[in-house]
């Protein structure tokens, strides 16, 4: 199989663009978007630069990989395979949903090739096990497994370009983590005197740990200077308030940007926030890094997005 950047023609790299906020700028700092979005139609953001060096190694095998009923990673792994032509299994939370009509996500999944395995929630928590991973690679033969979210060793690697692309154009560069392999490629990529801020969707207080653990297995240890600020969570994954969405809706006024739930929209409260705060000197020039657009098959999105 070729290169997966020959055949797809990603964007890379994506667009950086100044945001003129006010809120931001009254402190004297330039807030900039790393539009990420921008990369490719069915692999935007993050979903490309963490696929990428996994379907390398993957040479045209079975892909299979782990999500929930509207997961993003699902979608764009299900399109890659279509895309590329290698089949692609999706291992899906919840063994209830199998005896359903799919929801549009999953069925965006099958109409990609996808075959879909549900599995009941407590063998999904397990999913990382040695015994799940063995049934599913009976049941399945020689298959290229990708961990839920995408995150592992080959995707830090891969979102490290991320923090090449912005080095010189940045002193901070913040992004959204759910499982945390972009904020550990993007850090691992950054320059000296540059450094990586990690804005975590989910409660838990485990992604620290992740981040570590990945830059170990990814650069043989700790790679470029990052952080997290756990206070933005909102409830925790795929959680909104009404305060989050009416941020969102005033954002995507101010900027013409259609803001994304899940993940950009606390990235950006996150970023406004702490420039209110004086946690950013005057001068300081600040990246968000918009891993995504808003995901019409999300009943989340479809509730809050205009």
């Amino acid at each position: 199989m070729n290169r997966p950047e020959t055949l797809l023609r990603p964007r890379v790299p994506s667009p950086l663009q100044e945001a003129r906020d006010d809120r931001f700028a009254r402190r004297g700092i330039t807030l900039l978007l790393k539009r990420d979005d921008l990369i490719h139609s069915d692999l935007p953001g993050n979903k490309w630069r963490k696929l990428a060096l996994n379907l390398e190694a993957a040479a045209g095998r079975t892909v299979l990989t782990f999500g929930g009923a509207y997961s993003n990673h699902l979608r764009a792994t299900a399109a890659a395979g279509r895309l590329l032509g290698f089949p692609t299994i999706g291992v899906v939370r919840g063994d209830e949903l199998a005896h359903r009509p799919l929801n549009p996500s999953l069925a965006r999944c099958a109409a990609d090739g996808m075959r879909l395995h549900f599995v009941d929630r407590t063998t999904y928590r397990a999913k990382a096990s040695p015994e799940v991973l063995e049934g599913l690679l009976r049941l399945y033969g020689d298959v290229e497994v990708i961990p839920e979210g995408g995150s592992n060793a080959l995707a830090a690697q891969g979102c490290a370009a991320l923090g090449r692309e912005l080095r010189g154009l940045t002193d901070v560069a913040a992004v959204a983590c759910g499982t945390g392999g972009t904020l550990a490629g993007l850090a691992a990529g950054l320059a000296e005197g540059q450094r990586a801020l990690g804005v975590p969707v989910v409660r838990g207080g485990f992604l620290g740990a992740t981040v570590t653990a990945l830059q170990d297995e990814a650069f043989g240890g700790p790679a470029g200077d990052w952080s997290l600020d756990e206070r933005f969570t909102f409830g925790g994954y795929a959680r909104t308030t009404a305060e989050l969405d009416a941020f969102a809706a005033d954002f995507e006024d101010r900027h013409g940007l259609p803001v994304e739930r899940v993940y950009v929209a606390k990235l950006l409260f996150a970023l406004t926030s702490l420039a209110e705060e004086g946690a950013f000197a005057p001068g300081t020039r600040v990246s968000a890094v918009i891993t995504g657009t808003p995901d019409p098959w999300s009943p989340q999105e479809s509730s809050v997005s205009r």
